[in-house]
């Protein structure tokens, strides 16, 4: 598995896009640089509610999460399962402003004592762990945190095996995560929803082998989307890479209705970001080359444009306009653009899929890690070094 996970999340990315390019190039702009603080903790990600930004990880082995407002002024700082070893590893926001924050904890107490044999979950930093959690961390974990407050209630679902949630999403009608869990012969890719109130339905598993989930979506007929790699026939669609991108309707009754796989033979990919919009962003890798691929598909999941871009880093998607991904080489569409070294840069694209702005972070920012909005604040994009945090934003 840790040969697999490594191929399929290496992601690093050179423009060739299916849509004709618009005539006149774009002028590349800075973002917005709004507030660094300083970072000595494993964030795995953020999201926005409202003015007020919320960061998410892990410390050697517990969760956290902290917000602050965007003079980098710390709001609040909570442990979120101060009693257990954990991992925070994903994040959304519902629309009555509760922050839901997913990962894996331990029921045992106390704290299992980890073994000279004990080999992690995520061993090739699928997303940012510790490299010292073990393998109890079977209960998947949901906190809430209710609009307005700090204190966090935590929900969990013990399951089977040792569980890593990649992405959750949010919305009226409850809340779905995905990751994956280990198998007998490898890794499952793994899907459970809750409602509001913390119940867990039955999580499914998806392949037995070598399959990843790292996005989901919502519909609103109670259907899912979700996206991630493969290198095993799912749903009778067989392999056509190394390892293929993988996109999944599932029914509400937890039946998968297709699959739709990459089609890029000898290619290592993976769909790692996905919106409601269907606007995906993966990794693209054919031998020594690595591409970022971002992809609009329409609701028959029928792909109408796309773009790949060289890169060195994963990509992050954002309704149906915007893409985040560490650029390292010229897009013909953008003016003046041939970066020495790699930049984080923030593209945003019209309806016919055309680039309409390109916005880079600049050259000390070279590790993405997330991209999200709130009404008040707008576009938000969050890079990170082993010193800072970096948040910028479009204004």
């Amino acid at each position: 598995m840790k040969r697999f996970l490594t191929l399929v999340l290496i992601s690093t990315l050179v423009a060739t896009p299916s849509t004709q390019a618009a005539p006149k190039k774009i002028a590349v702009k800075a973002l917005n640089l709004v507030t660094t603080i300083s970072n000595k903790e494993e964030v795995a990600g953020f999201v926005v509610s409202a003015k007020t930004i919320i960061i998410f990880g892990t410390s050697v082995d517990k969760s956290f999460a902290h917000a602050i407002d965007t003079n980098g002024q710390e709001l609040w700082n909570i442990p979120l399962d101060p009693n257990s070893p954990s991992i925070a590893s994903a994040g959304a926001v519902d629309s009555a402003g509760n922050i839901w924050i997913a990962g894996s904890t331990s029921l045992l107490r106390p704290k299992p004592t980890l073994s000279a044999t004990s080999t992690p979950l995520n061993p090739d930093a699928l997303i940012n762990t510790p490299d010292s959690f073990n393998p109890d961390l079977s209960a998947v974990a949901l906190w809430k945190i209710p609009s307005g407050t700090s204190n966090p209630i935590l929900y969990t679902a013990q399951q089977s095996a040792p569980v890593l949630i990649t992405a959750i999403t949010a919305d009226k009608n409850g809340i779905s995560l995905v990751g994956l869990t280990q198998s007998a012969k490898g890794s499952s890719g793994f899907v459970i929803s809750a409602n509001a109130l913390g119940d867990f339905g039955k999580p499914q598993l998806i392949g037995a082998i070598s399959t990843v989930l790292d996005a989901v979506v919502r519909h609103s007929d109670g259907t899912l989307t979700v996206t991630g790699a493969s290198s095993e026939t799912l749903g009778g669609k067989k392999l056509v890479g190394s390892i293929d991108g993988v996109v999944i309707k599932i029914s509400k009754t937890n039946t998968i209705l297709s699959v739709v796989r990459s089609s890029a033979p000898k290619a290592e990919r993976n769909w790692g970001s996905a919106t409601s919009a269907l606007l995906l962003g993966g990794s693209v890798v054919t031998g020594v080359k690595t591409e970022s691929a971002v992809t609009k598909f329409s609701n028959s999941y029928a792909p109408t444009w796309t773009y790949r871009f060289a890169s060195t880093g994963p990509t992050f998607t954002l309704g149906s306009t915007y893409a985040f991904f560490v650029s390292k080489g010229a897009i013909p569409q953008l003016n003046n653009w041939a970066p020495k070294s790699p930049q984080a840069l923030l593209l945003t694209f019209d309806t016919k899929g055309l680039i309409s702005g390109a916005f880079s972070a600049g050259i000390n920012h070279r590790e993405i890690v997330g991209l999200s909005s709130s009404k008040e604040l707008g576009v938000v994009c969050l890079t990170a070094s082993a010193e800072a945090i970096s948040i910028f934003t479009l204004g």
